[in-house]
């Protein structure tokens, strides 16, 4: 069974806050970690109720400098303090940040108890911007009103799965799991070779999010998306709202379920919806026209990639 790979909406609304939905905030968990895509206000609180252990986040990654995408970043901070953390938080996100978030956490916090470690991102670039042994985290450029980027996590591809019947078969100790999922063949008391394929099953297939904030519709950017499993995009007004949709350089539900089709995902997540729409339901009906699997986003809901 695969490892779990979720993302928890913490918010899903646009920059004028409702009693409906927070602004734009969500946490991914896989292999084992727990990210943060954008911290919007508020964004603690909803933590709190989504029961991610605050402990486990390790990295935060803003798309860009709007309000509704970094004000509750820190009070998140602050807050983390006052919880006795002392490991350290990442960040990145726009160049910019990083002197701004200096200077509050200097005003706001005393004695913090642990280290903020700032990463500027190229907001202009796809490139790596995290690594680690089981998965990367790239930037996507976006054109937004600000510098903006998304973000995309991508697992690295598993090992095989050792298959028990074939190593009780031919009575293969457990020292060997590890050179045999790294593609080694067993060689029998007899001298028989046993191939590698016998004796394992295929890795699961390597699973890959992208989160794309706020941007004007981009024909192109599928292109950057071949191999997305679960796409979530932006998608802050219908075509009836096309004007304003250009005007603020967003995106209609439609034009993201293109971004779907186009790119070949498996799923459309919608999100950061206009606080003109009391329900959303236009905008899926308007995005399951071109891409049937799409679904929208709410506070407290779980997709799994």
């Amino acid at each position: 069974m695969a490892e779990p790979f979720k993302v928890h909406i913490l918010g899903c609304g646009s920059a004028l806050p409702t009693l409906r939905h927070h602004a734009s905030s969500q946490v991914v968990e896989v292999r084992e970690k727990v990210l943060m895509l954008d911290c919007s206000e508020g964004t603690q609180m909803q933590l709190r109720k989504c029961r991610v252990r605050f402990t486990k986040l390790s990295h935060v990654f803003i798309t860009h400098l709007h309000g509704d995408h970094c004000f509750g970043l820190i009070g998140m901070i602050s807050t983390f303090g006052l919880l006795g953390r002392t490991a350290k938080l990442h960040v990145h996100g726009p160049k910019a940040l990083g002197a701004e978030l200096k200077r509050q956490i200097k005003f706001f916090t005393h004695d913090l108890g642990f280290e903020v470690v700032f990463y500027p991102v190229d907001t202009t670039q796809r490139q790596v911007v995290y690594e680690d042994r089981s998965i990367t985290v790239e930037s996507i450029p976006l054109e937004h009103r600000v510098p903006t980027c998304g973000y995309l996590i991508r697992e690295k591809q598993s090992l095989p799965h050792i298959r028990r019947d074939m190593m009780d078969c031919y009575q293969i100790p457990a020292s060997q799991v590890g050179n045999i999922k790294n593609g080694a063949d067993w060689i029998t008391a007899d001298g028989e070779v046993i191939p590698n394929a016998r004796l394992v099953k295929p890795a699961d297939p390597a699973r890959c999010y992208a989160y794309i904030s706020d941007t004007r519709y981009m024909p192109q950017l599928h292109e950057q998306l071949r191999g997305v499993t679960t796409l979530y995009h932006e998608s802050t007004y219908g075509e009836d709202n096309m004007q304003n949709a250009e005007k603020y350089h967003h995106s209609t539900a439609r034009q993201a379920a293109l971004v779907a089709r186009d790119a070949g995902v498996d799923k459309l997540l919608l999100g950061h919806y206009s606080s003109r729409y009391e329900d959303e339901t236009v905008l899926l009906e308007e995005a399951k026209s071109v891409f049937e699997n799409t679904f929208l986003t709410n506070e407290m809901a779980v997709f799994n990639v």
